[in-house]
């Protein structure tokens, strides 16, 4: 899900001036050192990485201002399954459509054209493209007292909601820029093994949040209509499917989709870390924030959610803990 992946962090050890320095030192320093110690690009693969840079710059600049004008903190949600389309599809035309482009831009294509219509199905996308559903994450924590006055949450909206997660967004694309970099080389076993992960974690995605999106629709609908609830929507949240395997089988399925692109550089470049993999590592620590915060507030609605914490994995889908 695009939607607001929230880094939270302890307030009552960090001031939040503190924690938008930490975020963006993660983001800047972290590529940086990556970059200039490990596989060094052509001048080629310099000028296309300061044009794919300077685009997300633009859609940072976009995000922010439009939410600061509209209060609607969901803009970078809106283009989270796009813009990386926009980056690997700008990267196979500049490569002259290398075949293993040509595949990382299928794959990526796959991926954002799935998860925009989930998003889509949540009303996140209007003629005003502007508006639409805002994660209820966003309100809940522009509430809290650490963010007021204003003032404060505005400098977390542009360090962290509109700068942080555009230039995020670009660095788990990245591999792509090393493919490029390497374009002529023929595909091989790798190669082949990277699609294949990556095809089947779009498919255990898309069956995680379709679960979800029925159930949730579900008890939603039966409450609008003053039904009766059944015990599973009575229950708040969903055990079944899935999710009796893993607390968060949509996220652990994003973070293993762009650690399976991730190894289209390593078959190109021939090193099985270099400076590409970055992205990927931010994603990981992005989403256990993110877990953590949802599974908070699930936690404060839902009296059986501590105990479904207890029992199943957070992440890695496995069988339910005795």
């Amino acid at each position: 899900m695009p939607g607001a992946f929230i880094f939270v962090v302890n307030n009552q050890k960090m001031k939040i001036l503190t924690t938008a320095i930490l975020l963006m030192l993660t983001l800047i320093v972290v590529p940086a050192f990556s970059y200039f110690s490990g596989f060094a690009l052509t001048i080629e693969g310099n000028v296309l990485l300061v044009e794919l840079a300077m685009m997300a710059l633009a859609a940072a600049g976009y995000c922010f201002l439009v939410s600061e004008i509209t209060k609607n903190y969901s803009q970078v949600d809106k283009l989270w399954s796009l813009l990386p389309i926009l980056y690997v599809g700008y990267v196979m035309w500049k490569g002259d459509f290398d075949p293993r482009l040509v595949v990382m831009c299928v794959l990526t294509a796959l991926w954002g054209i799935r998860l925009t219509g989930n998003f889509a199905l949540k009303g996140a996308y209007k003629w005003k493209f502007w508006e639409g559903e805002e994660d209820y994450r966003w309100s809940i924590l522009r509430a809290k007292k650490e963010f007021q006055p204003g003032w404060k949450w505005s400098l977390f909206n542009l360090f962290f909601i509109s700068l942080y997660q555009n230039g995020l967004i670009l660095l788990f694309t990245l591999p792509a820029v090393i493919a490029f970099d390497q374009r002529g080389k023929e595909m091989y076993g790798l190669d082949y093994l990277a699609a294949g992960l990556m095809f089947f974690f779009i498919v255990f995605e898309m069956v995680a949040d379709w679960q979800q999106w029925q159930y949730q629709s579900g008890k939603w609908k039966a409450i609008k209509q003053g039904g009766e609830l059944t015990e599973d929507q009575k229950r708040g949240f969903l055990n079944k499917g899935l999710w009796a395997l893993s607390r968060h089988p949509n996220y652990f399925a994003e973070q293993s989709i762009w650690i399976s692109f991730y190894l289209f550089s390593v078959a190109a470049s021939g090193q099985w870390i270099n400076w590409s993999l970055t992205g990927a590592l931010l994603l990981v620590l992005l989403f256990q924030g993110s877990a953590d915060f949802s599974e908070e507030i699930s936690a404060g609605k839902y009296p059986e959610y501590k105990t479904y914490q207890k029992m199943v994995s957070k992440f890695i889908p496995l069988p339910k803990f005795k």
